[in-house]
């Protein structure tokens, strides 16, 4: 599977722009992906988005950078070798949206599918398989990424956010829970629960 983490310029596919896409190679963690690119041309920009990615304005602006176009196509390229192409991740239906309507955009085939792999549902099964209570506000679960990374023993996800570090940091969680084991180097130093 592909462990996949996208910024964005806010919330809504079909107005907002992707600046930037994180992936690894779940079977192969050292294959990683990252790219950044400029806004396409009147895409809506929310402050708010920008506050928690860190880009600014001028950044997302830049024709000087790759075009989303361009990244899109690096991103087909570099998963065309990987078998399992299912994307994984923390809110995959968000990226997974903002990948469908981008190669729309484009005119390019979707061809990733339409399942995924939720880090919180396999966060939330973990939790009721082991008795552990799941974190309830307003009478939803509370399970955000920072909840789920401490839960398997890492730290919070660095702000501003960063989309392969992001993925990075999935990839890891989701290894922990499922396989009960590190696969990325730059994690080893943080224990694995006993719990897990």
């Amino acid at each position: 599977m592909i462990v996949v983490d996208i910024e964005t310029s806010g919330v809504d596919p079909r107005k907002h722009s992707i600046l930037s896409i994180g992936a690894i190679d779940f079977k192969q963690p050292e294959n990683q992906f990252y790219e950044e690119c400029y806004i396409f041309e009147g895409a809506e920009i929310s402050l708010e988005a920008l506050a928690i990615n860190g880009f600014t304005e001028n950044e997302i602006k830049n024709p000087k950078k790759k075009s989303l176009e361009e990244i899109i196509k690096l991103f087909i390229e570099w998963i065309t070798p990987i078998e399992n192409k299912i994307l994984a991740g923390h809110n995959t239906f968000f990226d997974l949206e903002f990948l469908r309507h981008s190669f729309l955009r484009y005119n390019i085939d979707w061809k990733l599918g339409h399942r995924i792999i939720d880090l919180h549902s396999i966060c939330f099964a973990h939790c009721l398989q082991k008795n552990i209570p799941i974190p309830i506000k307003n009478g939803r679960t509370d399970l955000n990424l920072d909840k789920i990374l401490n839960y398997v023993g890492l730290p919070d996800e660095p702000k501003p956010h960063n989309a392969l570090t992001g993925a990075k940091l999935e990839a890891e969680a989701l290894a922990r829970l499922i396989y009960k084991k590190n696969i990325l180097k730059e994690f080893a130093s943080f224990s694995i629960p006993e719990y897990l």
